[in-house]
């Protein structure tokens, strides 16, 4: 089992949410975090004074999968969440050793 962590620009959530479902994943975690990467901050206006936003608004997503799936999660949400621009995310993929479901007692694969 594999534990996928994509952060991602807020306003694709929706399009990566679908791509999932679209391939058969119907459970994942979202979190909404601040961070920043290259794209390091910008500078705004707020009523005639100037100041700096040095963390960025993103989107968490927490997906465990099986590892038959692995490659497909990845590939849906490269190409929905992709602008194309600075600050798109990233992809991060960790092994999962063990996952239980509270519900039923079921273990491994059976829990995801």
């Amino acid at each position: 089992m594999k534990l996928v962590i994509a952060i991602i620009k807020p306003f694709k959530l929706d399009d990566v949410r679908e791509a999932l479902s679209d391939i058969g994943i119907s459970g994942i975690t979202v979190t909404e975090v601040k961070g920043f990467g290259r794209q390091k901050g910008h500078t705004e206006l707020y009523r005639g004074a100037e100041y700096i936003v040095d963390f960025l608004p993103k989107v968490k997503l927490e997906i465990a999968v099986r590892e038959e799936t692995l490659d497909q999660v990845i590939d849906a949400i490269l190409k929905s969440a992709c602008t194309g621009k600075i600050g798109d995310g990233k992809i991060f993929v960790l092994s999962l050793e063990h996952a239980v479901r509270i519900r039923t007692g079921e273990t491994g694969t059976d829990a995801v």
